[in-house]
């Protein structure tokens, strides 16, 4: 039994609205299969299909305003309200009472201390390592808590080996937007593939994907509608190489923003999180906030 992790930041489930909401208008085949052959809105609802139980969730957990990024993703993987700890919703970057809840407990310290075994999947070039290193730069929350268990930030040679992918999946951006012109890259079926392969190497698997939260704040509906369409390829390839006996594969998110392109805000909506794997509707029990993921994970894979 292994859990993969599929975080897809900035995806909400927002109206039917095709001049706002890309997924009101993109052809999206596999995402909707996920969802019960329909898309994924905020009238979706509780879905069961063959594959996977889709169930909308609220990331707001009981506290006002927009939902954040650090407060979200410490959520997702303390299984703490970590915005009612603190107060309020944060974000970008973890803040000191973030980090030190992270310190404190994770799911990737309670992974490493029943001596499982875990990872973050995304790679990260030489100059996010010098910013980091340097102080200049803060980590994500879930940067933090793969940090705080001890788990090495893979860098280029992980890309190069195949034992870790970039953020975009294809390693497109590597050569277009980091210069390089020898790093892999893949079709988003190869991406999808890989990335299942590479998981089974770990007891649990968390894989990052920001661009839907970037394309959220900065672009527009055709880099929207693009973005969704290389996830929805992605997915084509992980289900076709995914065995539902072998465990889970979750896709969840920290908040809504890729929803109301036009907007450039987070959004109060409930965020899409999928189960996927024989185990899906146990887990899948009980499930309406982000707080309560790491419980059921847990109940999973640790003793």
């Amino acid at each position: 039994m292994h859990i993969l992790m599929i975080f897809i930041d900035g995806v909400g489930l927002g109206e039917d609205n095709p001049e706002t909401n890309p997924f009101s208008v993109a052809h999206l085949p596999t995402l909707e299969a996920l969802a019960g052959g329909q898309r994924w809105l905020s009238t979706t609802g509780r879905q069961m299909s063959d594959r996977a139980v889709f169930i909308p969730t609220d990331p707001r957990l009981g506290m006002p305003g927009r939902p954040q990024s650090a407060s979200g993703q410490a959520a997702i993987l303390t299984g703490r309200n970590i915005p009612q700890i603190i107060g309020e919703h944060y974000g970008p970057k973890p803040n000191l009472p973030i980090r030190e809840l992270l310190a404190k407990d994770n799911f990737f310290i309670q992974l490493v201390e029943h001596g499982k075994t875990a990872a973050l999947l995304e790679a990260y070039p030489p100059r996010w390592h010098r910013g980091i290193n340097s102080g200049k730069h803060l980590r994500s929350s879930y940067q933090q808590a793969a940090h705080e268990a001890g788990l090495p930030i893979f860098e280029e040679d992980k890309i190069y080996s195949g034992e870790a992918l970039a953020g975009d999946w294809t390693g497109e951006g590597w050569r277009t937007e980091l210069g390089y012109k020898d790093t892999p890259v893949y079709s988003p079926q190869e991406a999808g593939k890989k990335m299942v392969e590479i998981s089974r190497h770990y007891d649990f698997a968390f894989f990052p994907h920001w661009i839907t939260d970037v394309i959220g704040h900065r672009g527009d509906m055709n880099d929207a509608i693009r973005i969704l369409k290389l996830f929805d390829g992605v997915m084509a390839g992980a289900l076709e190489a995914w065995d539902d006996q072998e465990g889970l594969m979750i896709i969840t998110s920290d908040h809504g923003n890729i929803e109301t392109i036009g907007d450039r805000r987070h959004t109060e909506n409930d965020v899409p999180t999928v189960i996927i794997g024989s185990e899906k509707e146990h887990f899948a029990q009980g499930l309406t906030d982000l707080s309560e993921l790491v419980p059921k994970m847990a109940e999973l894979l640790l003793p």
